[in-house]
């Protein structure tokens, strides 16, 4: 084991200077923009192949190969499901349904003609529905503040403030989307602890959570709008 450590070591030490000489040679920018991803597999299984070799467990590109079959095989219900998602989201963005819920919520909303905290609350219980439909949050964000942040501040809050009030929202009902791209990951490592788990399970069980964590946080926003209190560096509540 000492052997198969010293060399790996060594090895690994050498990689780290080949690929910070690259690094400086190629560019920072480029390197790591168009290379992380091989970076990564290199950096962390090549040090990997020297370990078996010298432990003797890798006699052959076949034992590799085995090896790296062996590791994939549980992650094979994280790719089923994955398929899955992906076919569940491409049908709702050929369909535009969540770009016609989030239009429509924000018709609702200048329509009501509501302020303060209750505004605040409806865009947030919006931002929660919404979320089970979108998960990407970068996606989501996209397609609300072109409409949301200039209402909000035609009513006297900042941006930063809506963003704020859109990631309450937003990360509340992240863990009963089954749109969110971990969902499949943990339902796998669930999967290992309880066999019959399953996406209707997982959303009972974190469904008390996601209440509290959307309840706490909507408390604690209503104490620093009543305190005006500062939600940053230079940025605060109303304009």
């Amino acid at each position: 084991h000492k052997k198969a450590l010293r060399a790996t070591g060594l090895f690994t030490l050498g990689l780290l200077v080949a690929l910070t000489g690259l690094y400086f040679v190629i560019g920072g920018k480029v390197f790591l923009g168009h290379g992380l991803v091989p970076i990564i597999v290199i950096f962390f299984g090549l040090p990997g192949i020297v370990y078996g070799k010298v432990m003797g467990n890798i006699k052959s590109s076949d034992d590799v190969m085995k090896m790296i079959g062996h590791a994939l095989k549980d992650m094979s219900g994280y790719l089923v499901l994955t398929f899955f998602a992906s076919q569940f989201i491409a049908f709702f963005g050929y369909s535009n349904i969540g770009t016609v819920l989030a239009v429509k919520g924000a018709e609702l909303l200048t329509v009501t003609g509501f302020t303060g905290l209750p505004l605040i609350l409806v865009f947030i219980l919006i931002v929660a529905v919404l979320n089970l439909f979108i998960g990407s949050a970068s996606a989501k964000f996209a397609l609300i503040a072109p409409i949301f942040v200039p209402m909000f501040m035609k009513l006297g809050f900042t941006p930063e403030f809506t963003q704020l009030a859109y990631r309450i929202g937003d990360s509340s009902t992240n863990i009963i989307s089954v749109l969110m791209s971990y969902f499949a990951i943990i339902l796998v490592y669930a999967q290992k602890y309880k066999k019959d788990a399953n996406a209707g399970s997982l959303i009972a069980w974190m469904l008390p959570y996601s209440v509290a964590f959307l309840v706490g946080w909507v408390i604690l926003l209503g104490i620093w709008m009543a305190l005006n209190l500062p939600i940053g560096i230079g940025a605060g509540i109303y304009l």
